[in-house]
């Protein structure tokens, strides 16, 4: 907070509305969260099609994020934020009229949209506004949008459904997507940012985005993106599975709580000791997660996982996110965030269909031991192949040494 109370005021009002409306964004989108897992369950799906319906939300993501990142970095960052916004709007509404079991696969790549525009946009004006020192902080600042949303909309989305069914949970999300769209508006962007790289920006974008500076964070959201996929589509049946007397919005509550504590600290503390020790320590606190929630299913345990989740994705994400934009030149900021969290987009959509087959054959459960497995491999290659040799790969994935395919930048204020 500090970081951004010494910015102009013009720029602290943008971030500020920026906030609002991510927050009220991340309200709609986990509100239907333990919801829609349910829903389609009790139209009778097995886990296999509950996995690729769930799972096809990530098409969309993938199919349209390169696209709005090339909008974003043409000067349409405001314009792909609304367009998430837009989206995020109609697509709950789009539930309500479809029953047919694979129909609902066209909606859930249309709802994909949504993130896809309104994160990549948002990342992007972030990153423009952020003081190259304080860029951690800034970042961890602003990512704080997700956790409060994650931790107060599946409690709000879990309280409709008990109260008053599936039709006005669908409604709630169309009328909080409405909120953030009148916050979205009064966002005012920013002047595009000047080159400051050209060798970078010369080359064929697909190669920038195998090199060395972007392939690793890639991969390690692609494995970050298989965790939460799984997460997010089977958590409520594990609840049924294993009978436990709590609810699944009490995992993603409870993640979200502690991911707002988290997000606060990591993002700050990764501008002084280095980025790489808390992308480890996030996917390390991700995999013991797992691994609770495998070996040990219980109430307590539960919430339990859910709290070390909150952990993992309150270090990684946007830790993450921030070792990506030091090593981005402004203006191709769009379309690189769009790759890179492409990643994660495909573990998500790897996890639904590839491992809803597995459930029907080792249960809900089994499936975070799976998961527990991918995301220890995941460390593995980021502890050993994260900087130009294992020498300084160790070095910057455990004991803060410094990001050699970091560029030097200036911030716009």
């Amino acid at each position: 907070m500090s970081a951004i109370a010494r910015l102009s005021p013009p720029i602290r009002r943008n971030l500020w509305f920026l906030f609002a409306s991510g927050l009220v964004f991340w309200s709609c989108m986990a509100s239907l969260l333990p919801i829609l897992p349910l829903y389609i369950k009790d139209l009778n799906a097995t886990a296999q099609e509950l996995g690729i319906i769930m799972g096809s939300f990530a098409v969309g993501l993938l199919i349209f994020r390169p696209h709005l990142g090339k909008i974003v970095d043409s000067g349409g960052r405001k314009l792909v934020l609304i367009l998430g916004i837009l989206v995020a709007m109609t697509a709950p509404v789009a539930y309500l009229f479809v029953t047919q079991k694979f129909a609902l696969i066209g909606v859930r790549i249309f709802h994909g949209i949504s993130i896809a525009a309104f994160a990549t946009a948002y990342s992007a004006l972030v990153a423009d506004i952020s003081p190259p020192q304080h860029r951690g902080e800034v970042i961890g600042t602003m990512s704080l949008t997700y956790p409060i949303g994650m931790a107060f909309g599946p409690l709000l989305g879990d309280w409709v459904l008990r109260s008053r069914g599936y039709s006005d949970c669908f409604w709630l999300a169309s009328t909080l997507a409405s909120v953030s769209f009148v916050l979205a508006t009064q966002v005012r962007v920013p002047a595009k940012p000047k080159p400051t790289n050209q060798a970078q920006n010369a080359q064929p974008f697909w190669k920038i985005l195998t090199s060395n500076s972007f392939r690793l964070p890639t991969l390690t959201l692609l494995v970050v993106g298989i965790a939460f996929g799984i997460l997010s589509t089977f958590v409520p049946l594990y609840v049924r599975e294993n009978q436990l007397n709590v609810t699944a919005s009490a995992f993603y509550s409870s993640a979200a709580i502690m991911g707002f504590t988290t997000r606060s600290i990591a993002g700050k503390q990764s501008d002084r000791y280095g980025r790489g020790r808390f992308i480890t320590l996030g996917m390390s606190a991700y995999a013991l997660s797992m691994a609770l929630l495998w070996l040990i299913p219980s109430d307590r345990t539960f919430i339990l996982a859910g709290l070390i989740e909150g952990i993992g994705s309150g270090m990684f994400l946007p830790v993450t996110m921030a070792t990506i934009t030091d090593r981005c030149s402004p203006e191709l900021r769009g379309r690189i965030f769009a790759l890179s969290l492409s990643g994660f987009d495909l573990g998500i959509f790897t996890a639904g269909p590839s491992l809803g087959g597995i459930a029907d054959l080792i249960g809900y459960r089994g499936l975070f031991g799976v998961a527990t497995g991918i995301v220890a491999i995941g460390i593995l290659l980021f502890i050993t192949l994260s900087s130009k040799d294992l020498q300084h790969s160790l070095a910057f994935s455990l004991f803060g040494g410094p990001d050699v395919y970091a560029l030097p930048q200036k911030s716009l204020d």
